[in-house]
């Protein structure tokens, strides 16, 4: 009897599973509570059957949920390739899988730099006469002093390209079952990344502009400010793999959860240098740099 429901095949059939379903009401909920936060920030009211939902509890609600159904989904997965669910098949399609998440988000970031070159190309073309006046026929807008690219940019792409070499290093440790040298490798990213978003931190908070009043202001904080969602999304990331090796629980025959971080912050590295090249200094060149 137990022969006959024996595995043949090396593809993994999961467990029926809640985490999709719960993580789609968490999505929602968190969707739905931006909604009232921003009317309330908006100084207006949200009002659905009769009840006033302007406020931002929803959206924390709702992001406590999505990530603890993403602590509890990916503890799933971890569990399931240490029971030897991730056969050679499984883990050529978690690599696919993981392959067609980055491609997404390079349309996801195509979309930003579009979005900028189409306002900085063309000033003289828009559509509405009140945007060209805005911008004064010419990129960067009149009236903008824009940040020095070679100041707190430069430092923080350099920043970057560290971070690149230390968790390259960690994955040449772990094919060499090196523990010391991964931890340590993982332990440089992490700290480059903490020092990376602390730098954007303070440009963010000392910018000569706002995100609100020009669209030089708008593109560059969308752009740039979704590249440092990606960064802390990136160092989280880092920070559960390090956790992973100081239990010892990579080898150097399956370390896909490992792989698949680098690969991402490996993403991140060469989207900052596009920003730092387009945006940074392509994008501000002739314009007044702010002092300080």
């Amino acid at each position: 009897m137990a022969e006959a429901h024996a595995k043949h095949h090396d593809y993994h059939i999961i467990d029926p599973s809640p985490w999709p379903f719960i993580g789609s009401i968490g999505a929602f909920v968190m969707l739905f509570g931006l909604v009232g936060w921003m009317r309330q920030f908006a100084g207006n009211q949200f009002v659905v059957f009769g009840v006033d939902f302007a406020s931002p509890w929803l959206f924390f609600v709702g992001l406590a949920i999505v990530l603890y159904v993403m602590f509890a989904w990916w503890s799933d997965t971890i569990k399931e390739g240490r029971e030897g669910a991730h056969t050679r098949v499984v883990s050529l399609h978690l690599r696919y899988g993981m392959i067609m998440f980055i491609a997404s988000e390079v349309m996801f970031f195509a979309a930003w730099f579009w979005a900028f070159f189409d306002a900085s190309l063309f000033p003289n073309e828009a559509v509405q006469t009140a945007r060209v006046e805005a911008l004064g026929g010419q990129w960067p807008p009149v009236g903008i002093d824009v940040l020095d690219p070679l100041h707190l940019p430069l430092f923080n792409t350099i920043t970057l390209l560290l971070s690149g070499t230390t968790v390259t290093w960690a994955h040449h440790a772990l094919l060499h079952n090196d523990r010391k040298g991964l931890i340590w490798g993982l332990a440089l990213t992490i700290i480059l990344g903490l020092i990376f978003s602390y730098v954007q931190f303070y440009e963010y908070a000392h910018a000569p502009f706002a995100f609100a009043g020009s669209i030089y202001g708008s593109t560059f904080f969308m752009a740039t400010g979704f590249h440092g969602f990606h960064v802390i999304v990136g160092t989280i990331f880092l920070i559960v793999c390090l956790i992973r090796a100081m239990k010892g629980q990579f080898t150097p025959q399956k370390h896909f959860g490992f792989e698949a971080a680098a690969w991402y912050w490996h993403f991140v590295d060469v989207v900052w240098l596009f920003l730092f090249f387009c945006i940074y200094i392509w994008g501000s060149w002739g314009a007044p740099i702010a002092e300080g």
